[in-house]
């Protein structure tokens, strides 16, 4: 159980850094589009960490390959924020989850409509 909340501490602690680094210290022009983190999940070992990611607007692949290339200048700037024993390394991945709801909840209203 500790080492439950101790891991969820972590992953939002770094969810926040990671917000706010994207938005202030990446000066990319192609980052002009919302940027969503919807999740963090970092190994237990503090090695690796997972980022799901959702964008609004722009070429999304464009934007995570961007924010892949920008990973060492993260974990830079993660480690200076954050007191950890490791600094973790980061993946950004794509989560258009919120698409797939919104499409999902279309065909229901649709099937709604035809059926009652």
């Amino acid at each position: 159980m500790l080492q439950n909340r101790r891991m969820m501490r972590i992953n939002d602690e770094i969810k926040r850094c990671l917000a706010e680094i994207i938005r202030l210290e990446i000066r990319d022009p192609r980052l002009d589009s919302m940027i969503n983190i919807l999740k963090v999940k970092t190994s237990v070992d503090l090695e690796h960490c997972i980022v799901y990611v959702s964008v609004f607007s722009g070429d999304k692949k464009e934007i995570i390959k961007i924010l892949n290339s920008a990973a060492g200048f993260i974990k830079k700037m993660i480690a200076e924020k954050i007191n950890l024993r490791v600094t973790p390394s980061f993946k950004f991945v794509l989560d258009d989850s919120i698409e797939y709801s919104m499409k999902i909840n279309d065909l229901l209203n649709k099937i709604k409509v035809l059926f009652f």
